[in-house]
């Protein structure tokens, strides 16, 4: 029996492989993000994790912690994005009581030198298909600011729809976090599908 078995799944779209991270990806992953992954001037993320990058420890033990408390209950898988052999940035994927409530939050992040040629696109593609076609998956939620028009647009050219928002304050200063909800028969869906390999060896984890 495999104690880890989540370290053989795969997920490949025309032009990403998506593996779960492990110790020498997260490496790769730190000099990806010192290079630069947003405007300096905005915040993206509701932590803000890029502000406090230093050394790439941080990053080390979020991804470890992730980890170490993964169970069928409470899940994330965090999926290193490759482009051509090399790591371009994290789609991660996860749930709490999956068994039951059929539902994922995704959540994701490129280097800055990636963006623009519609990679975030096809790495979010890649886990919703996951989901909703190897999961059984119902809904699939997200979140942005309200001035993240690059995510908002991704998110509305796949068929997700405003459900609410939040009030966050990721550097002290008050932004509306608009949530997204993707119901299954509503997902717009591209003219691929993703390849999905060795989830025998680890469904249990996930939905059990």
């Amino acid at each position: 029996m495999d104690a880890w078995p989540l370290r053989h799944l795969v997920l490949r779209t025309p032009r990403l492989e998506l593996r779960p991270d492990d110790d020498a990806a997260l490496h790769e992953l730190i000099e990806v993000a010192r290079e630069g992954v947003h405007d300096p001037s905005e915040m993206p993320f509701n932590v803000p994790w890029t502000d406090h990058l230093g050394d790439g420890r941080g990053l080390l033990q979020h991804f470890w912690g992730q980890r170490a408390k993964f169970s069928p209950e409470d899940w994330v898988i965090a999926f290193v994005v490759r482009y051509e052999g090399r790591a371009i940035g994290v789609q991660d994927i996860g749930a709490r009581d999956f068994s039951v409530l059929r539902e994922v939050g995704t959540g994701s992040w490129l280097g800055k030198r990636f963006q623009g040629n519609g990679f975030g696109t096809e790495m979010r593609v890649a886990v919703l298909q996951f989901a909703f076609d190897h999961l059984g998956a119902d809904v699939a939620r997200s979140a942005a600011w309200l001035g993240n028009h690059a995510s908002n647009r991704v998110s509305a050219k796949l068929g997700y729809v405003p459900d609410g928002t939040l009030r966050m304050a990721p550097r002290g200063e008050r932004l509306e976090h608009v949530r997204l909800r993707l119901d299954a028969a509503d997902f717009v869906r591209p003219d691929w599908n993703v390849t999905v390999e060795g989830l025998a060896e680890c469904v249990q984890l996930i939905t059990s």
